[in-house]
């Protein structure tokens, strides 16, 4: 029997930086043994193309076609993520500064955003899908059979992010990152398209109190 893409069950797990949600959706999608999409890497992943390929930035077409054609694809396991483009690992140059710089330039450009919500969409396939981004629920899959939106404190979620750098051996200042989550979490709750929000019907998971293990526990009771 055919089964429709609608057919194909989906888990959005939303909410804004640093709240855990990219690593309680790829532990979620190791557990069940699901397809995993981190939508935000899919701008990065854009941006090490348009490098790799010399793509002008001036060309919207290109930049669009650039998106569109990305050979991309992500592997899960309890150690995180690993993300390939070409079927090279890219995990730590998706860090870089200037990926994430170009990334936020391109982000922009109409022809990407279309080009990258098709192909955010074609990860729906069997046997499942968990989607971690920000507009999962309400704007890429507003079907998805259970809808999270995970959120913390910024004070929280700067220490939590200030933790991770510093263990891998970076130099960061606290006060700095509060302020850079504070900033970014005015962006996407204020942007004009997809703005940051949970959607109508997700469930809001605070984490400012809760481990990683505890909200994986409640994610997978639910689920």
């Amino acid at each position: 029997m055919n089964t429709s893409n609608a057919d194909i069950p989906v888990i959005a797990i939303d909410g804004p930086g640093g709240s855990g949600k990219g690593t309680i959706a790829s532990r979620l999608a190791d557990h069940l043994g699901w397809n995993f999409l981190d939508s935000g890497a899919l701008y990065r992943l854009t941006a090490l193309a348009v490098m790799k390929n010399n793509v002008p930035l001036d060309d919207e077409a290109a930049l669009g076609e650039a998106a569109n054609e990305l050979n991309i694809h992500f592997e899960t396991s309890g150690d995180g993520v690993r993300t390939f483009l070409d079927d090279v690992d890219v995990s730590h140059q998706l860090r870089h500064e200037k990926t994430g710089v170009l990334a936020s330039k391109i982000a922009v450009t109409p022809a990407v955003r279309a080009a990258l919500v098709k192909r955010q969409r074609r990860f729906r396939t069997l046997p499942g899908l968990v989607a971690d981004g920000r507009d999962m629920g309400t704007v890429i899959f507003p079907d998805a059979n259970l809808k999270i939106f995970l959120t913390a404190s910024a004070e929280i979620r700067a220490q939590r992010r200030h933790k991770q750098l510093k263990e891998k051996g970076e130099s960061v200042n606290l006060s700095r990152l509060f302020r850079e989550i504070k900033a970014r979490d005015s962006r996407d709750q204020s942007r004009s398209i997809a703005p940051l929000r949970p959607a109508e019907d997700a469930v809001i998971i605070d984490s400012t109190n809760l481990s990683i293990e505890d909200v994986l526990d409640k994610v997978i009771s639910m689920v």
